[in-house]
């Protein structure tokens, strides 16, 4: 009866004691003193510090990632060995070149009188140079109020106009120039005519065309 009681007390003076929480730990870690935004910093710095080619591995591709990607071609420097300009006040002008991979250019140029406040630039010149092949290539031109004509011997030429075809063009040519005489004979004996005739003509070049 007497041991029922004293078990009886203890228990009792147990539940008046004030609760505490058991720790097993015995003694208190960094991490439980330090926030957990600085303790992951500390924790990153910590294993780079302890890793640091892993870190400039990482540092380096990041640099690549934003580095424009580049291919460089490196190409052969050609000089050049004399370049002459002679600029006149009317517009006439000459001009030569020449380069150190054997490239030789000239040109000359007028303005040319057309009349009617029209003027035409007129330009000669040649230039020559060395093919892949070792070939010499030649080449002349001339550029006025009728077009650009080129001449060289490497240009394909054209096969000759065969007699038949040539005969029908100089029926063409022959009708062109019978209208073309027609035309100024009528305009000399009836002037207000050929000028209506001009009239018509202007207006159908244009596309509005001539109406009755």
């Amino acid at each position: 009866m007497k041991l029922l009681i004293a078990i009886c007390a203890l228990l009792s003076l147990a539940v008046a004691l004030p609760q505490r929480k058991i720790s097993l730990k015995t003694e208190p870690e960094a991490d439980d003193q330090i926030p957990a935004e600085q303790n992951y910093n500390n924790y990153q710095q910590a294993d780079y510090r302890q890793q640091p080619q892993q870190q400039e591995y990482r540092q380096k591709n990041q640099i690549d990632d934003f580095r424009p990607k580049v291919q460089l071609e490196t190409t052969t420097y050609i000089p050049i060995i004399r370049f002459d300009k002679e600029q006149a006040n009317d517009g006439s002008y000459k001009t030569s070149y020449e380069t150190g991979n054997n490239i030789q250019a000239s040109e000359e140029g007028y303005l040319k009188h057309l009349g009617d406040d029209l003027n035409a630039l007129v330009q000669t010149g040649s230039y020559s140079y060395t093919a892949p092949d070792g070939q010499i290539i030649n080449v002349e031109y001339t550029a006025d109020e009728f077009g650009f004509r080129v001449k060289g011997d490497h240009i394909p030429t054209p096969p000759p106009v065969s007699p038949e075809i040539q005969k029908g063009l100089d029926l063409i040519y022959a009708g062109i120039k019978a209208n073309e005489e027609r035309a100024a004979l009528e305009a000399k004996n009836n002037p207000q005519a050929a000028r209506e005739q001009e009239d018509r003509a202007a207006l159908d070049y244009k596309g509005t065309y001539y109406q009755q």
